[in-house]
């Protein structure tokens, strides 16, 4: 595990991958809770809201026939004043929108992370290849698939900008700035959609875990100490990992050079495994 970029307490790769499968999950939740505002519509509000020169039913017909169309719950707005002035509505789905752009950036960036390399960087990952190398260095594997996810989000975050400053032109009784929000909201699903669909089957699909080398990464790690501290003290863990920095050696190798504590003790509190589980390891 990693926490302010250096190292942390052990941390399974499916534990990590699980947390971007939440936000994703979550994402999908917030994007779905927008839509009851989005399907109210304002036809039958004519110019300002009042209804003027329309049928009493017109507003209602057009949201069922709609509805009847597309196979969505589309109706007629509650209120057609607010319906004409106001595209709050809009406003909540783009930020909403913008919310899953800074989860997916999010996520993008750890695979980035965890894919630096192959020899000088984390490399605990590797992504497939989707180009022969860079533009002037052969056979180098960029994580193009992400880096593009992330452009395509942060056009989203922006995007949402241009709607919420778009929403503030609703003057008295009608929102002008209808056209700049459609145009916004559309790309970014549009973007997003597709974005997510080609990072998921050009990137996500063909990773894989280096086991060899998370696994020497762990042993090697000082965080490692951690599970110590409550069987023989903060102050005491932190002189061990002082020394394992100083002399280049593991945690597990300063304790049993020290004698700490016996062999068997210690191999069982620093179990990597046990370490990825609430609980005291070793307890």
């Amino acid at each position: 595990g990693r926490t302010h970029l250096m190292d942390a307490t052990p941390i399974r790769m499916g534990q990590e991958a699980s947390g971007w499968a939440r936000q994703v999950e979550l994402a999908i939740e917030r994007i779905e809770s927008t839509l009851p505002r989005i399907y109210e519509l304002a036809q039958g509000g004519t110019a300002v809201g009042t209804g003027i020169n329309t049928h009493p039913e017109f507003g209602r017909r057009v949201a069922e026939k709609l509805a009847a169309r597309f196979g969505l719950p589309f109706r007629e707005a509650a209120n057609h004043f607010e319906a004409q002035h106001s595209k709050d509505a809009a406003v909540e789905l783009a930020g909403q929108l913008a919310t899953v752009a800074t989860s997916l950036i999010k996520v993008a960036n750890d695979i980035r992370w965890l894919s630096s390399g192959p020899r000088c960087g984390i490399a605990e990952i590797k992504l497939p290849a989707v180009q022969p190398g860079s533009s002037i260095m052969p056979g180098k594997v960029n994580p193009v698939m992400a880096e593009a996810l992330m452009m395509v989000c942060t056009q989203v975050i922006g995007n949402a900008t241009t709607v919420q400053v778009a929403n503030t032109h609703g003057n008295l009784d009608l929102n002008v700035m209808m056209p700049v929000i459609a145009r916004n909201l559309l790309e970014s699903i549009t973007f997003l959609a597709n974005a997510v669909r080609v990072f998921t089957d050009k990137a996500v699909a063909g990773m894989e875990a280096d086991r060899e080398k998370a696994t020497s990464y762990v042993e090697w790690s000082l965080a490692m100490v951690t599970s110590l501290a409550p069987v023989i003290g903060y102050d005491r863990a932190a002189q061990i990992a002082k020394k394992a920095v100083a002399e280049g050696k593991t945690v597990r190798e300063v304790c049993l050079e020290e004698q700490v504590l016996p062999e068997d003790e210690l191999n069982a509190i620093l179990d990597p495994w046990k370490m990825t589980e609430p609980g005291i390891p070793g307890r």
